[in-house]
């Protein structure tokens, strides 16, 4: 129960409607698809080969060496 008196929360959050997209939307969701599947068409072509794929995240790898 609510201190305050009054209504409980809900447990689930409600549905939000689903909005009409515009041009710009659905570009960027197809840019989004074009870079996922780049990427996965990237990890194809180099697997098997040697040394890991660095997709520039990672930032530079150092050793544990000093």
């Amino acid at each position: 129960m609510d201190p305050a008196g009054g209504k409980a929360k809900p447990l689930k959050a409600a549905k939000k409607e689903k909005k009409d997209l515009d041009e710009d939307d659905l570009a960027h969701r197809e840019k989004l698809k074009a870079d996922a599947k780049a990427k996965k068409e990237m990890m194809e072509a180099t697997k098997g080969k040697r040394g890991p794929l660095n997709t520039g995240q990672q930032g530079i790898k150092k050793s544990g060496k000093k």
